[in-house]
């Protein structure tokens, strides 16, 4: 007899095998009980009839506290009503451990008790189908960069300085200096694309941003490409390919999970290249024409975004902001100075920026005017400039947010969903 995953059981139809999990739900039905048994790769319907099973074991079927773990033997069946289309006909039942009174019921709970049992939370159906697909999106995004010949890049955690400014930094003592947690690797990149040409980093960022925002969190997950020769046309192209890489797979593999989200998924069919481009100051214009008061030279905030998103029903690329709103390290647009060679990507139905990015300073006496410009310490990017004092090129990238392109894929109201355990203003626990 084999132990094997529930996912596994249309393998083993017919045989007698052992499921090892935890009890997602049970009920009874005259000589019958059934127990709902999840193993974290799905859940499986358990039957144990009366008189084909010990007295024991059927007493134990009817009190059992849910999420207790149990080992089940028994014969494994085809069965299109049950979850997952396969059930088991028990032939055996331990109970590995009674778990005390279950705090998360099947009914409403409010989100900060919620986040409170987080830890608990994610053995739930929703939260185990969004943390799949989650999974299915760092795997995708992966392999679209390995299969194009980049090389993963680790950047460093612990920065000496900002990358894009010092207001939402997270300062630590490190051995008696101040150092900070990273808002991005892209620095780091740029020395990465200068030695090995394509390169990525994908980890952790932290932004120290007061925002209560459903869009928001203060530690999150970003995939940064830096590409050597690239401009700003071809990391625009770059992004678009990646973006559809990464819907088409999920997809293919996880439209089981995206049913027990219930999202619909037509709008994510639509996702096909070319995306709609328009500059930021056609976006302007059709932000004065949607009757936002808006002038050239202000940002885009939560709001903008959204309006500008309902216009296309695919992400809209948007280039060419103001240079006084983006990083002192963006170049800027030959054609007009005012400019900056950048690009930022909002995704459709209202979810906001997942990408910015654009082509850098290759130049060293402007890139050295740039950081005199915003006031940052010249000593602590000697070593950035050193990557334009030796064999600087023309070089681009972009950063894709984690969290808000599954937010995004799964239609979730809030992106402390799309997380295992968010960190917010109000929040480090558990």
């Amino acid at each position: 007899m084999s132990w094997v995953y529930v996912e596994e059981l249309g393998e083993h139809s017919g045989e007698i095998v052992e499921v090892r999990g935890w009890v997602h739900h049970r009920r009874s039905s005259g000589k019958i009980r059934f127990l709902e048994i999840r193993d974290g790769t799905g859940i499986v319907q358990c039957v144990l009839i009366k008189n084909q099973v010990s007295e024991e074991i059927f007493e134990l079927a009817d009190r059992v506290p849910l999420e207790s773990s149990v080992i089940i033997q028994g014969e494994a069946r085809a069965e299109k009503r049950a979850p997952g289309g396969y059930e088991l006909t028990v032939k055996a039942l331990k109970l590995v451990h009674s778990a005390d009174e279950y705090p998360i019921q099947p009914k409403e709970h409010g989100i900060d008790f919620l986040l409170q049992k987080r830890h608990l939370w994610i053995r739930s159906p929703r939260q185990n189908a969004i943390l799949r697909i989650r999974h299915e999106l760092v795997k995708a995004i992966r392999d679209f960069f390995d299969q194009r010949g980049f090389i993963l890049l680790d950047a460093p955690i612990f920065t000496p300085t900002a990358c894009e400014g010092t207001s939402t930094l997270f300062r630590v003592d490190y051995f008696g200096e101040p150092a900070y947690l990273t808002q991005s690797g892209q620095l780091y990149m740029e020395a990465g694309a200068m030695a090995l040409s394509k390169v990525y980093c994908f980890g952790p960022a932290f932004r120290a941003e007061k925002s209560k925002t459903r869009r928001h969190l203060t530690e999150f997950w970003m995939v940064e490409p830096e590409i050597a020769w690239f401009e700003l046309e071809e990391v625009i192209n770059l992004a678009e390919d990646l973006i559809v890489f990464f819907i088409e797979r999920i997809l293919e593999k996880r439209k089981e999970e995206l049913k027990i989200l219930e999202r619909d998924i037509s709008p994510l069919e639509k996702i096909k290249k070319p995306f709609p481009k328009i500059s930021y100051d056609q976006a302007i214009e059709l932000l004065k024409t949607k009757g936002m008061k808006i002038e050239w030279g202000d940002d885009f905030g939560g709001d903008e975004e959204t309006a500008l998103s309902q216009n296309f029903d695919k992400p809209v690329i948007i280039h060419r902001y103001p240079a006084k709103l983006k990083a002192f390290y963006m170049a800027n647009d030959p054609a007009n100075s005012e400019l900056a060679l950048c690009v930022d990507i909002l995704a459709p139905e209202g979810y906001g920026e997942i990408v910015g990015g654009g082509q850098r300073e290759a130049d060293y006496n402007k890139l050295l005017d740039k950081i005199k410009a915003h006031n940052l310490p010249q000593e602590i990017f000697d070593w950035y400039l050193d990557l334009r004092r030796f064999g600087s090129v023309p070089h681009s990238g972009f950063g894709l947010g984690i969290e808000r392109s599954l937010a995004w894929i799964c239609k979730l109201k809030h992106i402390r969903e799309a997380i295992p355990f968010p960190r917010m203003l109000e929040r480090i626990f558990p």
